[in-house]
Order: C-alpha cells, then structure tokens, then sequence
C-alpha cells in the first residue's frame, strides 16, 4: 500500500520545538525527494522544506535557520526538526513525495499532522 503517515504534531509555547516524522512506503520513499509543506486557515499551502535523495535541502525563507529537514533512508522515514516555533507557523504540516513516472510526476500526500503554536 502506498501511504504517507506523519506524526509528531502538538500544541507547543511560542520558542519551543516539536519534530515531524514522516514515514513511508519504500515505493515513493525511494529515489525521491521528499517534502514538507504546511497549510494555515484561510491561506494558501506552502512548501516549508525539501530533502532530495542525496541530501541537499532548501526551505521557505521564513522559516530558515529554525527548521531541518532530514532523512533516514533505511527506515523510509523523513523528519522535520522544528526549533524557535512562532504562532505563525502553526498550521496543518503534511507530508508530500514527488514521484517521477514516465511523463509526469505524482503528487503523495500525507493526511497532515496540526501544529499549532501559542503566544
């Protein structure tokens, strides 16, 4: 079965941490960047954070230097280390993996885990 199954979400102080896990089938875990992306009520939903196969990273600006995307590709799991949270990110984080098919990518998604951040 192929899935994405994030936990780690909470309710969390303003400067504190929390860490996303996101675990998922070896099928689109394998080979492909993986991706965080958040959406906040009544906005948009935006990619926070990308991790291709061999490691290199890129995030949103808001949230450079706070947050760390990373993988353990022997467990088919991506993390998402959350420093400094502000009530601004708090919002719904899913889990998201691009996966290349001939002649086009897929989309996998989580079903989102909610993170909300107090002031």
């Amino acid at each position: 079965q192929v899935q994405l199954v994030e936990s780690g979400g909470g309710l969390v102080q303003a400067g504190g941490s929390l860490r996303l896990s996101c675990a998922a089938s070896r099928i689109i875990f394998s080979g492909n960047a993986m991706n965080w992306y958040r959406q906040a009520p009544g906005k948009q939903r935006e990619m926070v954070a990308t991790i291709t196969t061999g490691g290199s990273t890129n995030y949103v600006d808001s949230v450079k230097g706070r947050f760390t995307i990373s993988r353990d590709n022997a467990k088919n799991t991506v993390y998402l280390q959350m420093n400094s949270l502000k009530p601004e990110d708090t919002a719904l984080y899913y889990c998201n993996a691009k996966v290349v098919l001939p002649g086009f990518i897929r989309d996998y998604w989580g079903q989102g885990t909610q993170v909300t951040v107090s002031s």
